[in-house]
């Protein structure tokens, strides 16, 4: 396993990326403000899940396929790009009262879930990467499996905590939309709007 010098880099370099701002927190971000905290919950449980998926297929080597084939991380990559486009504009298309009709069923929260699993099993630049940072800190003369899985997961749930903080601080805006048309509308257009913008950034953001 990791020295524990190695393993002390790991945990700083780890906690100072979780919480850089990046595309996982502001899709948790305008989840939660749209659904309140149980939907920002539900995304960053839905990217923790995808992410865990993404640290077993890299421990696997799976992921070395979209780091050496242009044409397999092109294809994910636009993919996602284009299913987070998707919910930003089914999100414009929808009515206020139904969103806020909709946003604390058990149904919604499911599909919510469900999304963050989706977006982040659709994001090939998390598996690249664990791929590029995780294997610095392995120690070669152990179980390279054992210690990919171990550092990968630590870093899904320092992530998960932040997305977790970001649910609890955006969430109780999500009350407020139910006195106010307006506020619903302009929440709306805001979430709409940043999906669709994020979309646009994963698509375009250089390889």
């Amino acid at each position: 396993m990791p020295g524990t010098a190695a393993f002390g880099l790991f945990l700083t370099a780890a906690v100072i990326l979780a919480i850089t701002p990046g595309p996982g927190i502001f899709y948790v971000l305008t989840r939660s403000i749209s659904g309140g905290r149980r939907a920002g919950i539900a995304s960053a449980l839905g990217t923790a899940v995808g992410g865990l998926g993404h640290v077993l297929a890299a421990g696997l080597g799976l992921s070395a396929v979209l780091a050496t084939s242009a044409f397999a991380f092109s294809a994910i990559k636009f993919l996602g790009a284009a299913y987070l486009i998707y919910l930003g504009i089914r999100t414009l298309l929808r009515g206020d009262d139904s969103q806020l009709a909709d946003a604390t069923q058990p149904s919604s929260m499911r599909r919510t879930f469900l999304q963050g699993i989706t977006t982040e099993v659709l994001n090939p630049k998390t598996a690249l990467f664990f791929l590029a940072f995780i294997p610095q800190f392995i120690d070669p003369q152990g179980w390279i499996f054992a210690q990919f899985l171990l550092l990968g997961c630590i870093s899904v749930l320092l992530n998960t905590s932040v997305d977790f903080v970001v649910a609890a601080l955006a969430g109780p805006i999500g009350r407020r939309l139910a006195e106010s048309v307006r506020l619903r509308r302009a929440q709306r257009i805001f979430s709409g709007c940043g999906l669709i913008t994020l979309g646009a950034y994963v698509a375009l953001a250089n390889e």
